[in-house]
């Protein structure tokens, strides 16, 4: 290392550590709204899941005989408490279930606000409805 006068060994670490101290202030708020951004977009893909596997299981339950409405509401609604979704609703089309003919197609479709769902309220989903469909043909 170069040599200057006046500075001493203890000098130029004090430099190298302000520098250090400098570049983190910087660096700390990116590496913040990143760590958010992604914890975010984590929770909105579980709740986009959450609410896929409501809508199959529902529609599994309006292709079985006898099912009605509440049937497939109160299946999607077991999903739904196990994994926590807050404010979510059910859509069963066609309607009335009970008067549909065999080989007819169930559509079951679930959506929940992402605000109320999401880890910070507020921040980069609020307003967003997520939603997800399944359809099956009535079998019996």
């Amino acid at each position: 290392m170069k040599r200057y006068p006046g500075h001493t060994k203890r000098r130029i670490q004090l430099c190298r550590r302000g520098v250090a101290a400098a570049e983190f202030a910087v660096c700390l708020p990116l590496i913040i709204v990143l760590l958010l951004g992604t914890l975010e977009a984590s929770t909105m893909i579980f709740l986009k899941q959450s609410l896929s596997i409501a809508a199959y299981e529902g529609a599994r339950t309006s292709i079985t005989s006898n099912a009605t409405a509440v049937d497939v509401q109160a299946s999607c609604n077991q999903i739904l408490t196990q994994r926590n979704v807050a404010g979510a609703s059910v859509v069963v089309s066609p309607s009335p279930l009970e008067s549909q003919a065999i080989q007819s197609w169930i559509t079951v479709t679930v959506s929940a606000p992402a605000s109320s769902n999401s880890v910070i309220q507020g921040l980069f989903y609020s307003g967003h409805t997520v939603s997800a469909q399944a359809s099956m043909m009535k079998e019996y």
